[in-house]
């Protein structure tokens, strides 16, 4: 098993911008919300975990191949700079476990007899719509 797959923070690029919503006149003067920027293609992450962060069809990546991140939640820029680090590591772990290959199974034998019975039945149904004939 391959050891755990951790971002490099010298690979992130973090951006103060001010916080939307409420939070009286704090919001208005004091950027406390963070906007982590990672360069998928270019960080040094195994090329198989690149390719599952590149495919996962999210809004935060952009056509760039860049995984935007904006947090907001606490009112202090480290609280907000550790959450948005958090959640980028969240992202690369659930990428870093390569997907279970699905292995087609065949219907038991009740199952095909049940969905006979079913399909039996309601043809029986529909026949009995029918105009009574001569």
């Amino acid at each position: 098993m391959r050891p755990p797959v951790r971002v490099d923070p010298s690979e992130v690029e973090f951006v103060a911008i001010r916080a939307q919503g409420a939070g009286g006149q704090n919001v208005n003067k004091v950027s406390n919300a963070v906007q982590l920027r990672f360069d998928v293609a270019a960080s040094t992450l195994p090329d198989d975990v690149k390719a599952r962060l590149l495919a996962v069809a999210d809004q935060r990546l952009n056509n760039d191949g860049v995984l935007v991140i904006k947090a907001q939640v606490h009112r202090s820029l480290p609280m907000n700079r550790e959450d948005a680090l958090a959640r980028l590591q969240a992202l690369v772990d659930t990428a870093a476990t390569p997907p279970i290959p699905r292995r087609p199974t065949k219907p038991t034998q009740g199952s095909r007899r049940r969905r006979l019975e079913g399909k039996a039945h309601r043809g029986e149904i529909k026949a009995g719509r029918q105009r009574v004939g001569e």
